[in-house]
């Protein structure tokens, strides 16, 4: 009996030790928390119950020069539905008249809607897709929806907002207006103007701290630390949309005439070098065009005869030559170390001035003119090249420029053949559209040589921030003795020379043709031959306005391939509809505003104001939901009727708008 009193007394005493142990662990435990690692779980404990949140700042639009949009933020919707919260009253009551509701706007018939639902809420299903992408104004349809009108919590609806990017030219001018895109890893891909004005055009995020207090809700609270958001600027572009649309569709026009693999078109203010409008586009496998690459900016290539003019300019500034210097081309065909430099023209030209030569194109008249005159010393060559900064990027605003090169001797390209080739714009000469173009341009500006523009200026509502002033390259690339001469001669190409196809007696133009081979070393040349055809000129050619250059690459040969051919008639396109449809005087000019008087009234001013700067969109075609977010964010009441896409829109596209003015779309 007593050894069993003491095994229970032993057993009692171990409980006891190890609830003693056990107590004492747990005190320690507490003092720790308490005491040790209290600040630890503090802040633990705040980070759940309270989290700061970012505030998304608003995106600065872009702008055309007289104020059409090129590019907004859209608030976009994605719908969701939670199947749980929702009592089983309200689910049964409104189950019916909302799946009604989501097939009258979402498709689909009622009892689809209806399954779908009940099968959420038996499966307790949480996140239940209903629509993505809506406009605010499907949103404000929606959240009125039977259930969904509950709110969150008694109605299901789930709502997220996001921001997209939204380009009312639609594919016009897509690349150089581009994008700025981060990846999963948070790192950018900056193209165009929205990457190269991204730190101006993105802003500033914001922060509020907030509180969770049930159910995932968050309440926010006064917080002296609250960081409001800044919003982006807005950039106001140098693009001219209604230019751009000329230049855009004569350009895709011909590209599609001649089945052609690419091609550009740039037109630039000659006086300020504003881009009035830049085209590229190039062909998918099914035959279409699209905004592919910014070849303009980026595209390095042998010239061909547009390079004639700088040829032309140096021999002319070292008075090697003059215009009048006869120039034999004999027969057509020239031979330099076993290579052969040929005329179009099966014959040749015989005898004709330097003039006539460049008018005509002749290879042979050109390589002449040059190789006789600077065989001996190439550099003096190159260095008047050179000196008409032919040799240097531009330093554009738009990220990509191609690095132009021209040849020297000592270098690892140079050749015995490369002075003559370089005379007709071949010897591994490279240069992109642009430079080209901007060259071109001094001429028409009588020797000053100013930047590609494509940004006026940067502001923040009417206040400017940044204003992008005319910036000058060179001030003279060559003397004017010069200049009155090629600008004679680049006049007589339009009126009697390779480009007398595009001369109108309605209105002027100077310019140069170019046809140029491309990809000959390649193995299957001589039965696939392919060009680069271009045209590059200015106009009126007395007082020039506009220069512009268009080059299109790999034209289908048994249709055409001809510089004068192929791109001239774009570059007269263009020439023609400016003339005859774009003001030459701003329009804002116009408005019969009594400046002096401002102040006074200034709600009339700003109207009137923006009664010029806004212009209707082409909507056609789009999905309804972007339309209408597109046409709210320009002030305009949208009225719709039908289902699906824009079949029609009640103003035309281009057409002045104002606030508050109703649009009338018809749905297909």
């Amino acid at each position: 009996m007593a050894t069993t009193e003491k095994h229970i007394l032993n057993r009692l005493y171990f409980v006891a030790g190890c609830l003693f142990i056990f107590a004492v662990a747990v005190a320690i435990q507490l003092l720790n928390i308490q005491f040790v690692e209290g600040d630890k779980y503090k802040q633990l404990a705040e980070d759940r119950t309270f989290r700061n949140f970012t505030i998304p700042a608003n995106r600065g639009n872009l702008y055309d020069v007289n104020g059409n949009l090129m590019a907004t933020s859209i608030p976009k919707y994605d719908i969701r539905f939670d199947a749980v919260t929702v009592s089983d009253k309200n689910f049964e009551e409104n189950i019916g008249a909302l799946s009604k509701s989501l097939a009258a706007m979402l498709g689909k018939n009622p009892s689809y809607w209806s399954q779908t639902l009940r099968t959420a809420r038996v499966n307790k299903h949480r996140y239940l897709f209903i629509a993505k992408g809506l406009g605010y104004s499907e949103y404000l349809k929606v959240k009125s929806f039977p259930m969904f009108n509950l709110g969150t919590y008694k109605g299901g609806m789930i709502t997220e907002q996001r921001t997209v990017r939204e380009h009312p030219l639609g594919g016009m001018a897509a690349r150089t207006v581009g994008y700025d895109r981060k990846d999963e890893q948070g790192y950018s891909t900056r193209v165009g103007l929205e990457g190269a004005f991204s730190p101006f055009l993105q802003g500033t995020d914001g922060h509020r701290l907030k509180q969770k207090i049930a159910k995932g809700q968050w309440k926010p609270i006064s917080d002296n630390n609250e960081v409001e958001p800044k919003d982006g600027y807005d950039v106001i572009s140098t693009i001219d949309v209604n230019i751009q649309d000329i230049a855009h569709h004569a350009l895709l026009a011909q590209l599609e005439k001649y089945e052609a693999d690419h091609g550009t078109v740039v037109v630039m203010e000659t006086k300020t070098g504003e881009i009035k409008a830049i085209s590229n586009l190039g062909r998918t496998s099914q035959g279409t065009y699209f905004e592919k690459l910014n070849y303009a900016v980026g595209e390095t290539h042998e010239p061909g005869s547009t390079f004639k003019l700088m040829a032309m300019v140096v021999a002319l500034e070292d008075k090697v030559i003059d215009t009048s210097t006869v120039v034999d081309t004999e027969n057509g065909i020239m031979t330099i170390r076993r290579a052969k430099v040929r005329d179009s023209k099966h014959g040749g030209y015989g005898k004709i001035t330097a003039a006539k030569a460049f008018e005509v194109s002749s290879n042979v008249g050109i390589v002449k003119l040059i190789y006789d005159n600077y065989k001996d010393k190439p550099q003096k060559f190159i260095d008047g090249l050179n000196r008409m900064n032919l040799n240097q990027k531009l330093g554009i605003s738009i990220k990509g420029e191609g690095t132009p090169y021209i040849p020297s001797p000592g270098d690892k390209t140079w050749s015995a053949i490369s002075l003559p080739w370089m005379a007709y714009g071949y010897g591994s000469i490279q240069i992109t559209p642009l430079q080209t173009l901007t060259f071109y341009n001094a001429i028409a500006n009588d020797g000053v040589m100013v930047k590609p523009r494509f940004i006026k200026e940067i502001k923040e509502w009417d206040k400017t921030i940044v204003r992008n002033d005319l910036e000058i390259i060179n001030p003279a690339i060559c003397s004017k003795e010069t200049i009155d001469k090629v600008q004679a001669m680049l006049k007589n190409v339009v009126e009697h020379g390779t480009a007398k196809s595009l001369y109108s007696p309605n209105f002027s133009m100077a310019g140069k043709t170019g046809t140029a081979q491309t990809e000959y070393w390649m193995d299957d040349w001589a039965s696939n031959r392919r060009y680069i055809s271009s045209f590059v000129g200015y106009f009126p050619a007395e007082d020039p306005k506009y220069t512009s250059i268009v080059i299109i690459h790999k034209p289908k040969n048994s249709i055409g391939y001809y510089g004068a051919d192929v791109s001239g008639p774009v570059f007269k396109r263009i020439a023609q509809k400016i003339y005859t449809d774009t003001p030459v005087e701003d329009e804002l000019e116009s408005l019969e505003v009594n400046h002096d008087d401002i102040s006074e009234d200034f709600e009339k001013y700003f109207a009137a104001s923006r009664e010029v700067k806004q212009r209707m969109p082409n909507v056609v075609g789009m999905p309804v939901m972007d339309a209408i977010s597109l046409l709210e964010n320009l002030g305009l009441q949208v009225e719709i009727t039908g289902d699906g896409n824009v079949k029609n829109q009640s103003v035309p596209p281009g057409e002045k708008i104002r606030n508050n003015q109703k649009v009338a779309l018809s749905l297909s």
